[in-house]
């Protein structure tokens, strides 16, 4: 298990240092494709960056939950924060999408 929680650290920084950055207001590390439509890209930023961070903070939190124990229930516990907190980022992203640029593409 150390080896996934340090997979997922590693993971895990870069995006909450890009999730920052989106949040702050640096839009063009999202594809221009997926900005078409979007005229706020201040409120788009921020919400989009949100999501991200959700993204992060499930990356991260099953990484540390990986190093309490190396039994199959903590494993089973750290795989499941991790699907259901990226589903959550992922629907967050995507309600942004619709939101902002009407529509996921």
């Amino acid at each position: 298990m150390v080896l996934y929680s340090l997979i997922l650290f590693f993971a895990a920084v870069p995006m909450i240092i890009i999730s920052i950055s989106i949040y702050k207001g640096n839009t063009n590390l999202i594809h221009d494709h997926h900005q078409t439509n979007v005229t706020d890209k201040v409120a788009y930023g921020k919400a989009f960056g949100k999501g991200m961070f959700v993204v992060s903070a499930a990356l991260l939190l099953s990484g540390m939950i990986g190093l309490f124990d190396d039994t199959e229930i903590m494993a089973t516990i750290a795989l499941a924060v991790l699907f259901v907190g990226l589903f959550i980022g992922i629907a967050w992203i995507v309600a942004v999408q619709k939101k902002y640029n009407k529509g996921i593409f």
